[in-house]
């Protein structure tokens, strides 16, 4: 487990935020749990207790629309986070499902132990900080994306931002997540390759 949690610190350049004893203190508490394919991490309507980081696996963050449409918001790939951030701060019920698209494999942190942590030694305000740094340019890029690119530009996004995610996920999960039908992903990667 530590060395999952220091690749992790490193994937999130947050190693040399974190003093070796206080890697210690969060591992004692931390639990692996493991989510199989199709079953939930997190339902709408819940108030998120932990934070997951993925060791292996995929996630999808979702809502459900107004038409009662699955609208994909953001997958979770290995040594990312599995949260409803701003439920989880407040304590609120998730607006979001997160659901494993794979079997998956998280180590997760209460929010008890998270507010221990935040309370004690600097580092982890440092790492607070970061995350929700993290957490606002990924939403901020994505709304971008939506408001400002066309379909075609986001599909081309997408693959750049998620290599090699397109042969794990179905096709429809690609064209929630650009906002878009799954025959109009057909036609822009139909006209991509003839290009």
């Amino acid at each position: 487990m530590a060395d999952y949690l220091s690749s992790l610190a490193d994937a999130m350049n947050f190693v040399g935020d974190i003093p070796e004893e206080e890697l210690k203190k969060a591992l004692e508490r931390a639990r692996f749990i493991t989510v199989k394919k199709n079953s939930y991490f997190l339902r709408a309507g819940e108030v998120p207790r932990r934070i997951g980081f993925l060791k292996s696996g995929l996630m999808c963050l979702f809502y459900i629309d107004l038409n009662g449409m699955e609208v994909n918001k953001h997958f979770s790939l290995e040594n990312t986070l599995a949260i409803s951030y701003s439920a989880f701060l407040q304590q609120t019920e998730s607006k979001f499902f997160i659901q494993a698209l794979e079997d998956s494999r998280l180590l997760t942190i209460d929010y008890d132990t998270y507010h221990e942590l935040l309370g004690g030694h600097i580092c982890w305000q440092i790492v607070a900080r970061k995350l929700a740094e993290m957490v606002f340019i990924l939403k901020e890029k994505r709304e971008a994306e939506l408001l400002l690119n066309d379909a075609q530009e986001r599909y081309q996004r997408f693959l750049a931002d998620y290599p090699g995610l397109e042969r794990r996920i179905a096709q429809y999960h690609v064209a929630s997540y650009l906002g878009i039908t799954p025959e109009s992903l057909s036609r822009i990667r139909s006209n991509l390759k003839q290009n």
